[in-house]
């Protein structure tokens, strides 16, 4: 995919880690690009791993992890994890949350204008707030699952 203002298919990808300050090596360029070119979206680092072995571009899970964390400490990524051995990276950085379905793994965003927080306790001394993550996590009913 090329893009329009250039017609060089990885200025966009390339534009993204100079601004967060990352050197562009080829994986991270090529990962970037995989990540970031069709909008937003949650992934995660085996699907990601899966989409790289399909577009032969030559990366080991290891290095999709360690890529994907040093895009989320960049702040070009938030990771939204969903239990003790499943996270999502999100490409979508602005305020959110999350509807999580348990039996089939989706996640969908909510907006954050959807929801009104009330009653924040009171932090330990020398803290202060700096994020708050929800994530709702759904089950089917059986209704639903017998339909399907």
């Amino acid at each position: 995919m090329r893009t329009a203002t250039t017609g060089r298919p990885y200025t966009n990808a390339l534009n993204r880690l100079k601004e967060a300050n990352l050197r562009p090596t080829r994986q991270r360029l090529a990962l970037a690009r995989l990540m970031f070119e069709d909008g937003h979206r949650h992934i995660t680092a085996e699907q990601i791993h899966s989409e790289a072995m399909t577009n032969t571009i030559k990366v080991s899970l290891a290095t999709v992890y360690n890529t994907l964390h040093q895009f989320t400490d960049a702040g070009l990524l938030n990771e939204i994890v969903v239990d003790s051995g499943r996270s999502y990276f999100d490409t979508n950085t602005a305020p959110h949350y999350h509807f999580y379905c348990e039996e089939d793994g989706m996640l969908s965003d909510i907006p954050a204008e959807s929801i009104q927080i009330a009653g924040i306790p009171n932090m330990p001394r020398g803290t202060e707030l700096q994020s708050v993550d929800l994530v709702f996590r759904l089950k089917r009913n059986s209704a639903t699952r017998n339909a399907a």
